[in-house]
């Protein structure tokens, strides 16, 4: 139960630095490109996973938070989604970077 608990803390932690630092470019001075750049989908669906993605995250997280961190099921379906939300998270980061 210990290596659960470690572990999804750890991945909580790389994800919010990650998230933050994927963020110093909005508030950077010179963003002038971010600004004039939109994102388009070709099909209204594809939002759909992403959403269920990121929803699962917070419940996941506020419902570990609140049995603080003592179900290790809940604690590795957390650290499963974590990783695949920065995984996504890295995708795109990577996809505006090339563009702008």
């Amino acid at each position: 139960m210990k290596v659960s608990q470690f572990v999804t803390k750890i991945v909580i932690r790389v994800f919010f630095i990650l998230l933050f630092v994927a963020m110093i470019p909005v508030f950077q001075g010179d963003n002038a490109k971010l600004q004039q750049f939109y994102f388009t989908f070709h099909h209204k669906w594809e939002m759909i996973f992403p959403g269920i993605l990121t929803l699962s995250f917070f419940i996941l997280l506020t419902t570990c938070a609140i049995k603080r961190y003592k179900e290790t099921d809940l604690n590795w379906l957390l650290v499963l989604n974590t990783v695949i939300l920065t995984a996504y998270g890295i995708a795109i980061f990577i996809r505006i970077s090339h563009v702008v």
